[in-house]
């Protein structure tokens, strides 16, 4: 009887090693860096709460980047992962390179979490990226510094508009209940 157990251990273990789980699709994108770098899949964020921002350097809400560095270093342990999106999509106010966006962003702000490469897509929300994140909620950035707010399984998108500071009650709460999920 021992041996047929073990023999279903080793078939388990063998399909699970050898199955592929499905990415979220809303996560299911493949990206550039903002500085050089090869591509990359945003299903490696799949299982993190994922706070997705549209960026500009030259915004009145550029300050925000300091609230979403402090939500990063606060909790990127416990899972959240925030990722930003430089866009010149509203009011031209993202008008530099990729490298000096990302000497900005650093110089500035000392931002850590990943930044990508410039969203040159007008309307944002025919980029790819963007587009399964409207689909998802039916809310469409009107401005630089939208935050769309992902689940740990990619399930449940929530939007907030360009002047909900990192740092507020609502957006901090809604982090939090997500975290405190697990997957």
């Amino acid at each position: 009887m021992n041996i047929s157990i073990y023999r279903l251990f080793a078939v388990i273990a063998a399909l699970w090693s050898t199955a592929t789980f499905a990415c979220p699709d809303v996560l299911n994108h493949t990206v550039e860096p903002l500085t050089c770098g090869k591509p990359q899949s945003l299903c490696q964020y799949e299982g993190r709460v994922v706070l997705v921002v549209n960026t500009a350097s030259e915004c009145g809400y550029t300050g925000q980047y300091d609230g979403l560095q402090a939500l990063h270093k606060k909790y990127a342990a416990r899972g959240l992962v925030v990722l930003g999106f430089p866009s010149n999509a509203f009011g031209g106010q993202e008008p530099g390179s990729n490298k000096k966006i990302a000497e900005f962003c650093q110089a500035n702000f000392g931002v850590t979490f990943p930044v990508f490469a410039k969203v040159e897509t007008i309307p944002l929300r025919k980029d790819p990226v963007f587009a399964g994140l409207f689909k998802s909620t039916g809310a469409e950035p009107k401005w630089n510094f939208h935050k769309y707010l992902i689940d740990r399984k990619g399930a449940r998108v929530e939007s907030f508009e360009s002047a909900v500071e990192p740092q507020s009650n609502a957006l901090v709460q809604r982090i939090e209940a997500l975290l405190a999920q697990r997957q």
